[in-house]
């Protein structure tokens, strides 16, 4: 439910609305029987409040009428899911069960990879596929942690910090400001 609520929201939103949200709906279950329209209240501030309701309740049901209330553990049965695409159902199976199914690529690793030129793609599946083929499998899920923390800390969009970078002998990004 919170990597739902995360798409084009802070992790500081998410982790704000969370708790309550937990508190409120903490079974599989409750998040199904709640009317989209009323959960939309209660993630409001996370943005694209109504589609996000409509998924996780549509998720919920899922959930809970084809998987006894667990979530998945493959990528297969995960992609069926509403509103759980190949990053929701990476991030998911990489994080909450250690099973490393693909490569995470958010914005942060979809704009590091292509500064690093470890893709020359922008579709986000064609950039997985790319760094699928190069980084051990075994790597992956560590490996999309450590380029979005990159990303938030150090290679930011509007102004990375290049000064000082750990990656600079192998950036190739023409905006460096080293």
């Amino acid at each position: 439910m919170a990597t739902i609520l995360s798409a084009q929201c802070t992790d500081k939103r998410v982790n704000m609305v969370t708790p309550g949200l937990f508190a409120k709906y903490p079974t599989p279950e409750d998040f199904a029987a709640v009317r989209p329209e009323v959960l939309a209240g209660d993630i409001r501030s996370t943005g694209f409040f109504n589609n996000k309701a409509k998924s996780i309740v549509g998720a919920a049901k899922k959930i809970v009428s084809e998987f006894g209330g667990q979530v998945p553990k493959t990528i297969e049965e995960l992609l069926t899911v509403p509103g759980a695409a190949r990053k929701t159902a990476n991030v998911v199976l990489g994080t909450a069960f250690g099973i490393a199914s693909g490569v995470v690529v958010d914005t942060h690793v979809q704009r590091i990879s292509r500064r690093l030129d470890l893709t020359k793609n922008t579709d986000p599946v064609k950039i997985e596929r790319d760094l699928m083929k190069i980084i051990p499998k075994e790597k992956w899920i560590l490996f999309s942690h450590q380029m979005i923390l990159h990303g938030r800390a150090r290679c930011v969009a509007r102004a990375p910090k290049c000064a000082g970078c750990e990656l600079d002998a192998v950036c190739y990004a023409p905006d460096k400001t080293v």
